[in-house]
């Protein structure tokens, strides 16, 4: 019996290491692969590219928040907006100065936050989700703001309910 016993042992052990052997190992998230996703995001706007900016969102029903309280498109919304300044050539220029990224405890989710050097509105912020579809991250929501200074905010808090008065009383 204790051979018999043995063998069967043997043979536990043998298919938990060969299951082990055979497993797949689990591919840590890289911050440089994320960089180098935003960073051609990028390039494709600077670059007027349509079909290559967009293909870099996880779908049409990705979010892209701009500057404006108004500014909050759906995909396929933002593309309708985007799509003079794309075919003008010239889409927007953005060079990030700073990024920060970040993963969940998965690894199947990043989101990043950045400083942005931006010809048309200066020294600008972009914060943003990614998520791993298959083996390609793909940006889920875009949010872009231009961080006030908070020794002008009260400056600024006034000139936008001001505009937001204009804007209500048409």
């Amino acid at each position: 019996m204790s051979n018999y016993k043995n063998r069967w042992i043997v043979g536990v052990v043998a298919l938990v290491l060969l299951g082990s052997c055979s497993a797949q190992p689990e591919v840590k998230p890289s911050k440089q692969k994320v960089s180098a996703i935003l960073n051609g995001w990028h390039q494709a706007a600077a670059q007027a590219n349509f079909d290559q900016y967009f293909s870099y969102f996880s779908g049409d029903s990705a979010i892209f928040m701009g500057t404006d309280a108004t500014e909050r498109w759906t995909i396929t919304e933002f593309k309708e907006y985007a799509k003079p300044h794309f075919e003008r050539g010239r889409a927007w220029n953005f060079t990030p100065v700073e990024r920060h990224i970040y993963f969940s405890n998965d690894g199947a989710t990043a989101w990043f936050d950045e400083s942005l050097d931006t010809p048309n509105l200066g020294p600008a912020r972009g914060t943003g989700t990614l998520v791993k579809q298959d083996t390609t991250w793909k940006i889920a929501h875009y949010n872009l703001s231009i961080p006030i200074p908070n020794a002008i905010a009260d400056t600024v808090i006034k000139q936008v309910e001001e505009a937001l008065k204009d804007t209500s009383s048409k």
